[in-house]
């Protein structure tokens, strides 16, 4: 096929491009990709290259693309109602129905869901109404946020502080004072070795305890967490890590915000990672899975607990002053409905399970004793192979010879994208939540090659 080379040329003259080395790209320096269609698994750019999507976009396409469903129940959507806001009262069919299917789906002790677009504006939400919440109880100095480093909330100002990866604090005057950040649960890069996940767990918990005791719990009015680490590694918690940490956030009166944007339907063979850790927050952040990305949707599902205290501020202060334009978005809760129609009908919960541990399990007999592979780890269907200078002595790569970044290119050149994670020579995967057990041999055949050719 013949490339249009005008489109390339409008692409680097006016398009301004997320997470891009701006300069290279407008200079025609580093390479670029056109999608012009996708189904199942894979996608296609403008040129017929065919890619295996072993990334499922940015961890959102949980159902697949080129699900017919979701596309006309957008379409009819559309055409009956394309836009109407969510203030005072004022709902539609899509964005009630789509309320109640997520409570449905939810912890039980979960109450209400304020729909937004995206995971950043839903955690800039949380972070106001965990505010107001504080507020109203008579406790204006309770509002410090804690995150961990290697976290992922979002790249807004609030957002952007909570998460915990260098790049996006670099020159933006990030992260915010309100913002505390405690130690990552990445028990591979643990500094004393001889500890045992449950130790490691135990650890992490009397660090977040001894930060709490510093700051002064009465300062301290949230912590959030992913259930498992995402674009900081995709790092699964270590044993005990969970209870270990409620207990020390219950001990102080801290809220606890589960950042579900990535593990939310499905993405660890659960319908939330919540119940898979046997996690009980305060508020659940949703986005990615909540549409499998066919239309920008997020949400913050709000305990019964934390729902009590909204509706007590409002009957001293009068109306929330809080909204977005596009809060529950028709079109967006259309393609909700339709996307968690479509992961039941499917059985896509049980395929990331079972799939999903076949996955995990053969990319560890695959790669895990490579010379240069320190660890393969994953849940669900999430993996990340980790690679090492010196696997012995835990000798991590000088970064300047972006060997992760290299691996991830020689695996698209095989036709399967994989993701260079930040902050590490790691290479990162998660699939559309119906993949099969011979893609997913692909995947692991094709990674085997790539770092062969990379690392020998």
């Amino acid at each position: 096929m013949l490339k249009n080379d005008q489109l390339d040329q409008w692409d680097r003259e006016n398009f301004f491009h997320p997470s891009t080395h701006l300069a290279q790209h407008a200079r025609g320096e580093s390479s670029s990709r056109i999608v012009t269609g996708a189904s199942g698994v894979h996608i296609e750019d403008r040129d017929g290259t065919r890619l295996l999507d072993a990334f499922a976009g940015l961890y959102c396409v949980n159902v697949g693309y080129g699900r017919q469903e979701i596309a006309e129940a957008i379409a009819k959507q559309a055409r009956e109602l394309a836009y109407y806001h969510a203030y005072v009262g004022t709902g539609t069919e899509a964005s009630i129905t789509l309320a109640k299917m997520v409570l449905e789906r939810a912890p039980k002790n979960m109450s209400k869901v304020y729909f937004g677009l995206g995971g950043s504006d839903a955690n800039e939400t949380n972070v106001k109404l965990v505010w107001y919440y504080n507020n109203i109880l008579g406790r204006p100095q309770k509002k410090k946020i804690i995150s961990r480093w290697r976290g992922y909330h979002g790249a807004g100002l609030m957002t952007g502080s909570l998460t915990g990866l260098e790049l996006y604090h670099k020159k933006f005057d990030l992260p915010f004072p309100q913002v505390k950040h405690t130690l990552a649960p990445y028990y591979y890069r643990r500094d004393d070795r001889s500890m045992s996940e449950q130790q490691f767990s135990e650890h992490c918990a009397a660090e977040l305890d001894r930060l709490i005791e510093s700051e002064g719990p009465d300062t301290v009015a949230a912590f959030i967490g992913e259930p498992v680490l995402g674009t900081g590694g995709i790092v699964p918690p270590p044993a005990g890590y969970w209870a270990a940490i409620q207990k020390v956030l219950k001990k102080h009166d801290v809220l606890l915000i589960a950042d579900e944007v990535v593990t939310g339907f499905g993405r660890l063979g659960s319908m939330f990672g919540s119940l898979h850790y046997d996690i009980e927050a305060d508020i659940i952040t949703i986005a990615k899975g909540l549409t499998s990305a066919y239309a920008p949707l997020s949400g913050s599902i709000v305990s019964k607990k934390f729902w009590t205290v909204l509706e007590k501020g409002t009957d001293e202060n009068g109306a929330i002053g809080h909204g977005w334009t596009y809060s529950a978005h028709p079109i967006g809760a259309a393609a909700g409905v339709a996307n968690l129609k479509l992961i039941d009908d499917l059985d896509l919960v049980k395929n990331a399970r079972e799939t999903g541990a076949y996955f995990n399990k053969a990319m560890k007999e695959a790669l895990g004793g490579h010379a240069h592979v320190g660890e393969v780890r994953g849940e669900g269907l999430l993996n990340a192979v980790e690679f090492v200078e010196d696997k012995d002595d835990r000798k991590f790569f000088d970064p300047a010879k972006k060997i992760g970044y290299a691996v991830s290119g020689a695996l698209l050149k095989r036709g399967v994208i994989g993701r260079a994670m930040p902050q590490g020579d790691i290479l990162g995967f998660a699939p559309p939540l119906c993949l099969t057990r011979a893609e997913a041999d692909e995947i692991i055949g094709k990674t085997k090659e790539a770092v062969a050719e990379v690392l020998g």
